[in-house]
């Protein structure tokens, strides 16, 4: 028996429903702030995200799903920034307006060990506004994060904040760091003395003990920014100040991609382990569009991890599906019969299904009632000869027998169908 992928999961129907729910609600949400949906391929050229990640970055270096052959290096998408500036670039999208706002659904592939809240396939939801550097934006992003989680009835979550500055400003922080944990090398784990070397700022990540010690004591503050990006950040803070959206400044906040500049956040929840708590993060990455070739803008974005955000989502019942028709034929003309009715029934917007096994009367009762069928429509050849149809009610067991031209205003004004345009 072939299992699925390690790291991978199934979705079934019940399951679908609340994905279906929350990809609704992110696009209400996203329409609201006036943003449009891109989709982009699953596959990048693999040196996209050596480019836009850094060769030194962890996903670069340990999590990606590569594809070689004589002349290519191909890479699963293990994020959505990279690949939405590509197809920023690409399509010229600078050219044809002076800011984009877009979003995105959809997965995402990292070759990480599987655990709770962490998978080698997973989703995003998040957006991405290419063409400004204007702190404004930074407001309305985080303001829209805010927003979704709200909309998703998704509580106790925290967003913390904080800025890197600009190139020269992480450059000065570099050396911040350095002089401060040079001492204490030998106090830092294995992963974290080769980040010394490589990209010191990742420290701050490290989840290790006596790597947080060490951090603790760093005595970090914004002392490192110049003069316009602490000007920048102070906008930001205002701005959501005004909006009312409560957040935190957390000076240890770096996230683990290179490409981010000036403002920085995520948001963290309760319910979560602390060391995993994240369920969406971003920043503001001014330097990446022309890095990977294109022109020299300010972009900002953000991503939610779907199965993250299930795993915070307040129970709830499932959205509710729309009732359920069973048509039951007996005997071969009976069951044409059938075809034509849930035919019908499905072009006034009624959801309906029928038996295609040729069961029982009472094997199709019990299948309706599988179903979860609200209403059962059995059809013999009685009922064919005086053109009637018997509708049976399956909560209470009643039944009546209507005339066929009346099946579908009897089925809309029972279960409270509007007809579709």
């Amino acid at each position: 028996m072939f299992k699925k992928v390690a790291g991978c999961r199934d979705m079934l129907p019940e399951q679908v429903a609340l994905w279906q729910r929350l990809e609704q609600i992110s696009r209400e949400v996203f329409a609201l702030y006036n943003y449009k949906e891109i989709r982009t391929p699953l596959l990048e050229e693999s040196s996209l995200f050596n480019r836009s990640l850094g060769e030194a970055a962890e996903i670069v270096q340990k999590q990606m799903f590569i594809f070689k052959n004589e002349t290519d290096s191909y890479a699963l998408r293990p994020e959505g920034t990279a690949s939405v500036v590509r197809a920023y670039i690409e399509n010229n999208l600078d050219k044809t307006s002076a800011l984009a706002k877009l979003y995105y659904i959809g997965p995402m592939f990292r070759r990480e060990r599987p655990q709770k809240g962490r998978l080698r396939q997973f989703h995003h939801v998040g957006c991405e506004v290419l063409g400004s550097g204007a702190p404004g934006l930074d407001i309305e992003v985080i303001s829209l994060m805010d927003t979704l989680l709200k909309s998703l009835a998704i509580a106790n979550y925290h967003i913390k904040i904080n800025s890197l500055g600009c190139a020269d400003d992480k450059k000065n922080f570099a050396i911040f760091l350095r002089t401060n944990i040079g001492h204490n090398l030998n106090k830092l784990c294995p992963e974290c003395n080769t980040r010394y070397n490589l990209n010191v700022m990742r420290i701050l990540d490290c989840k290790n003990a006596g790597c947080q010690e060490i951090i603790r004591n760093l005595n970090i503050h914004d002392a490192c920014l110049c003069r316009e990006c602490a000007d920048h950040f102070l906008e930001v803070k205002q701005g959501l100040d005004l909006l009312g959206i409560k957040y935190e400044v957390s000076p240890y906040l770096v996230r683990g991609l290179d490409y981010y500049t000036r403002t920085v956040f995520e948001i963290t929840h309760d319910s979560l382990e602390s060391q995993q708590n994240a369920i969406g993060a971003g920043g503001r990455y001014d330097n990446l569009i022309k890095e990977v070739g294109g022109p020299d803008l300010g972009a900002i974005g953000f991503a939610f991890g779907i199965e993250r955000l299930f795993l915070v989502m307040q129970e709830s019942p499932a959205p509710e599906s729309k009732p359920l028709i069973y048509a039951i034929g007996l005997g071969d003309q009976a069951r044409k019969q059938c075809l034509l009715i849930v035919d019908e029934l499905r072009k006034n917007g009624i959801t309906s299904d029928t038996d295609y096994e040729n069961k029982s009367i009472k094997g199709a009762m019990r299948k309706a009632n599988d179903l979860s069928a609200q209403y059962v429509l059995i059809l013999g050849d009685d009922e064919i000869k005086k053109n009637t149809i018997t509708l049976k009610q399956m909560s209470s067991g009643k039944q009546e027998e209507i005339k066929r031209e009346e099946l579908v205003g009897k089925i809309k004004c029972y279960t409270h169908i509007h007809a579709v345009n």
